[in-house]
């Protein structure tokens, strides 16, 4: 068995990406009851709301699943601790310099895959002791360095040359054609954020599913927002923004209307996020049958 799946526990080497508060229970347990493996996005919370969302999880399925920790959250100690009694084995960790947490998840029982954008911090998470890496390639959603940044197709081999523990490859997969693709890479597994959101079972608002589905080549865009990047689809505001040489579109939006934004289905407030992998989604289907026919 490829030691990925050893870690997850689940049937298919498929990880759930981290999409906030849209990673809601209900989700996550309907892609782990699939086979796959469902994450919690705990981003900024506290250990409480942590252990509400486990809670939840534990009861709609008992199948294994995880959870993604942002490095920068005071309460990660906490919340390590409330995931451990809840018997989750492995964790992902994002957005920081893993060396200090690592040594608190194996102390817990736990392991962990860290989230990277280069070959660079990928070199440095193994020797922070990650256990794995998930492997973002510039086509993904969410949020983004301002540094040049290279394509899945390249990423991913580039970091499977030059690491000894498993990689997960993420950015532009939504299908069987993408899962393959990425095995054969070099990595053990995948992991799925956009695909998940145009779900029957997400829970986001239907007019951020039908803007996927309806997202074409090209269809996605870098919204700078401060120190980082955010990918999103470009929506006619967005889009004569973009044609006015006078106009920055750092300035159009403001983060703060981002959550009513996508609540209410009001993009003029702010853009929805995706991955350009949305150019290939044309369909909200089940969870079930997503995964069915991406393994096939």
């Amino acid at each position: 068995m490829p030691k990925l799946l050893e870690m997850l526990g689940c049937r298919y080497p498929i990880i759930q990406g981290p999409i906030g508060r849209e990673n809601n229970p209900k989700l996550v347990a309907a892609i782990c009851d699939a086979g796959a493996y469902g994450m919690l996005a705990l981003g900024f919370c506290g250990a409480d709301t942590a252990k509400e969302l486990v809670k939840g999880v534990r009861a709609l399925t008992e199948k294994p699943f995880g959870a993604n920790i942002v490095l920068m959250n005071e309460a990660n100690l906490e919340i390590l601790d409330v995931l451990a009694k809840a018997g989750v084995k492995t964790i992902t960790t994002s957005v920081g310099n893993p060396a200090k947490i690592y040594k608190r998840i194996h102390d817990l029982g736990m392991k962990g895959l860290h989230v990277t954008l280069s070959l660079l911090h990928a070199k440095r998470a193994e020797d922070a002791g990650a256990d794995g890496l998930v492997i973002v390639g510039s086509e993904a959603g969410g949020l983004r360095s301002k540094e040049p940044e290279s394509s899945t197709m390249v990423l991913v081999p580039l970091v499977a040359d030059n690491v000894h523990i498993p990689i997960v490859a993420a950015g532009g997969i939504a299908d069987s054609r993408g899962y393959r693709a990425a095995l054969a890479l070099g990595a053990q597994g995948v992991q799925v954020g956009t695909r998940f959101l145009a779900s029957i079972e997400s829970p986001v608002n239907e007019k951020w599913k039908q803007a996927i589905v309806a997202c074409n080549d090209g269809g996605t865009t870098l919204l700078p927002i401060g120190k980082m990047n955010t990918r999103v689809i470009i929506t006619p505001k967005l889009m004569e923004a973009m044609h006015n040489p006078q106009i920055d579109i750092s300035t159009i939006y403001d983060i703060s209307n981002a959550e009513k934004a996508l609540d209410t289905g009001d993009f003029d407030l702010f853009p929805p996020g995706a991955g350009q992998v949305s150019a290939l989604i044309k369909e909200i289907k089940p969870v079930g049958e997503i995964i069915r026919e991406m393994v096939s």
